[in-house]
């Protein structure tokens, strides 16, 4: 090699070894996944079945399905009397410097909780997600640790959170698995608030804004949840719709546009609904019920083996406790019987008194579903027990009172 080779090799080393280690960080930050441009998951609500999946675990930009997030804490402030509805919360400097898209806050101006949670979920406005996250820890930063946090709490293994809005950050990411996890508990830890998620326009300072979501008014039995977009991202989605007594959650990642991506998740909830009422051929019919799902029969009673009066407590079974859980949804009651035997004893520690278990039998069309509960549970019972069987790796959802 000559002397000039030599020092052109020099030369370019020091920027061959930034480019090197710039690419290795990308992959650390990721968790030692590269970023998927397009990953996607549909889950089935009550049986938390993945229906369909590409990269669910390959951790992505969320954009501003950030909001999803922030929300989720919202809510959990306001449930805990840190927050109301109707609470005028400051506009900072910082809030109202925030880029687009944004409602154009004035410092020192006020807006109610509620205003700006509409704003998040219609206009996906980031000035109202930084005016959240600063009423509740004071700064945007600390609110991001406490997303991360809660995060953990209900399972999003894989998602880091940097910022309130979904601002584009190298290290906040998440994966269409977490996305759909998000979703799931804003559905049933806070069952008062998701009706927000279906707001078609929000009225603000004279303006209308409309929900950034179109499948709420082309695709029937959507309703939520929450759009997003950067350019490293691309088009994102997660969306929530019920058919036929069937709920689940689409989670799109990295869409090429807007139409691309809503045409994307039609697609996956028509393939997922059609999935769920296709008839069983490989087992013998079932013999239909008289009623539909408002008219569900408890089939199985409670497993008095599972008393354990002794037994010191955290969760209360009482039945005067209106919430349940639900364990799983089968096309025989045998295995829905052992499905919730199995979360009881799961539980069997923690009970004060025994468990309701139960399997309601429901008919959906032609099709008998049996779903697996436990009964008698307090709300935040209900959401602990699930948080428990999940961490070991078991099926489970909270069922609100008046449940079919």
């Amino acid at each position: 090699m000559t002397a000039s080779g030599w020092i052109n090799l020099r030369i370019r080393f020091p920027e061959w070894l930034a480019y090197t280690v710039a690419a290795l960080l990308v992959l650390v930050l990721a968790g030692g996944q590269a970023l998927a441009r397009t990953a996607s998951i549909v889950v089935d609500f009550e049986t938390g079945q993945v229906l369909h999946a590409v990269n669910p675990d390959t951790r992505n930009y969320p954009a501003s399905l950030t909001k999803m997030m922030t929300l989720y804490v919202a809510f959990d402030a306001i449930k805990r009397g840190k927050l109301s509805m109707t609470q005028q919360l400051p506009v900072s400097k910082r809030a109202a410097a925030a880029r687009p898209s944004k409602l154009g806050l004035a410092p020192g101006s006020t807006i109610t909780t509620r205003e700006a949670m509409l704003a998040m979920v219609t206009k996906s406005a980031n000035d109202a997600a930084v005016v959240v996250a600063e009423a509740i820890a004071g700064s945007e930063y600390k609110f991001s640790r406490l997303m991360t946090q809660k995060a953990r709490e209900i399972g999003m293994s894989k998602s880091n959170f940097r910022n309130a809005s979904g601002l584009p950050n190298r290290r906040q990411l998440s994966t269409a698995r977490d996305m759909a996890t998000l979703a799931k508990h804003l559905l049933t830890d806070f069952p008062d608030h998701y009706g927000l998620f279906s707001t078609p326009e929000f009225e603000f300072n004279g303006q209308t804004y409309r929900n950034h979501n179109a499948l709420l008014e082309s695709y029937p039995g959507v309703d939520g949840m929450k759009t997003g977009y950067t350019r490293a991202s691309g088009y994102n989605l997660v969306a929530s719709a019920r058919r036929n007594g069937h709920r689940v959650i689409g989670v799109v990642f990295g869409g090429r546009s807007s139409a691309a991506r809503n045409a994307r998740m039609r697609d996956l909830l028509d393939a997922a609904f059609a999935k769920l009422e296709m008839p069983d051929t490989g087992k013998p019919t079932m013999a239909k019920v008289a009623g539909s799902a408002s008219a569900a029969s408890i089939v199985v009673a409670r497993n008095d083996a599972l008393r354990k009066p002794d037994t010191p407590t955290a969760l209360d079974f009482s039945s005067k406790a209106g919430w349940g859980i639900q364990v799983g949804a089968f096309k025989d009651d045998a295995p829905a019987r052992n499905a919730a035997n199995k979360a009881a004893l799961q539980l069997r520690r923690n009970v004060r008194n025994t468990a309701q278990v139960v399997v309601v039998q429901v008919q959906q069309g032609d099709e008998t579903i049996y779903r697996a509960r436990l009964l008698g549970l307090s709300r935040n019972t209900a959401n602990e027990a699930c948080r428990r069987l999940q961490s070991r790796k078991l099926s489970c959802v909270p069922v609100p009172p008046g449940t079919d």
